[in-house]
């Protein structure tokens, strides 16, 4: 195997790893806090069924009309899964801001997991990008041989051509196309 694959391949592995360390860390710090805020939750539930005197199923369809104009606050957040799908937009800084650390620590932790995690994801960004573009230049190089053109190597221009187009492609087909 080349030497540009196994960094590729290494820095895809590490920062996949990254991100299972931190989704662990973020579940650590943060689902304790979000168990507790549930538990109250659900005794204020219970304290308001008794104080407003409304039958259980008038709460449930409240809390429906309630949970439609929150959709965040449906279900935990910082399980592995939840924990995990934040550690990824925090390091791609896509940042949805529909989920954030809480307490203390899961802010401090966030801060430095993103300025170790940007960098990662970027240069793995990169490496994977300097890959496509070789297998680009390959694709290129193989059609222009069977065409049997003079110039057999990938020009930039044909590249950015053949990026432009995949990208079209994905944007408008989407889901279908991929």
């Amino acid at each position: 195997m080349k030497k540009q694959n196994v960094r590729t391949l290494t820095l895809i592995v590490s920062t996949f790893s990254y991100l299972l360390v931190g989704a662990a860390i973020f579940d650590a710090l943060e689902s304790n806090h979000e168990d507790k805020l549930r538990k109250q939750y659900q005794e204020e539930e219970l304290f308001m069924l008794g104080q407003f005197n409304i039958t259980v199923e008038e709460y449930l369809e409240l809390e429906d009309v309630v949970i439609k104009y929150q959709p965040h606050k449906a279900g935990a957040q910082w399980k592995f899964a939840g924990a995990f799908y934040f550690s990824l937009t925090v390091i791609t800084t896509i940042g949805y801001g529909h989920s954030c650390p809480t307490t203390i620590s899961g802010k401090s932790f966030c801060m430095l997991y993103a300025i170790i995690g940007i960098p990662l994801c970027l240069v793995m960004f990169q490496s994977v990008g300097e890959r496509l573009n070789n297998f680009a230049g390959w694709g290129i190089k193989t059609i222009k041989k069977c065409f049997k053109l003079r110039d057999y190597e990938a020009t930039q221009t044909e590249l950015v051509v053949v990026g432009t187009c995949l990208a079209v492609g994905v944007v408008t087909g989407g889901k279908s196309f991929v």
